[in-house]
């Protein structure tokens, strides 16, 4: 997909419907102001996130997710949830086995 995990976790943060201004998203990400609207440049390119006015006042933009940038989201969470391809070529005896030791770790037994 091309993202910097920065870019996912802005991503993530945003929603297509109200929109945040890049003070706010500034805040919830932890960094100044220049380092938001850089991000939210980078998100602007890539189609993902677009700047719109507020309704309640002009001067202000506010950021919001784009039909691209909901349909990103969604892909990186079934991503995030597919199981790794290692794991689904594991026979069920590796499995069970798996399965067990895992329990006994819950457990707090000893594995060897």
């Amino acid at each position: 997909m091309g993202l910097t995990p920065n870019d996912s976790r802005a991503l993530f943060t945003l929603d297509k419907d109200a929109g945040k201004p890049i003070g706010a998203l500034a805040a919830q990400w932890h960094c100044d102001p220049s380092t938001a609207t850089w991000l939210v440049d980078r998100l602007e390119q890539a189609g993902l996130a677009e700047r719109v006015p507020s309704p309640s006042d002009r001067r202000v933009k506010r950021v919001k997710l784009t039909a691209k940038g909901v349909a990103t989201i969604e892909e990186l969470t079934r991503e995030y949830h597919k199981p790794p391809a290692e794991m689904l070529a594991l026979t069920r005896a590796d499995l069970d086995q798996l399965i067990g030791l895992v329990r006994k770790l819950q457990a707090g037994k000893s594995v060897g």
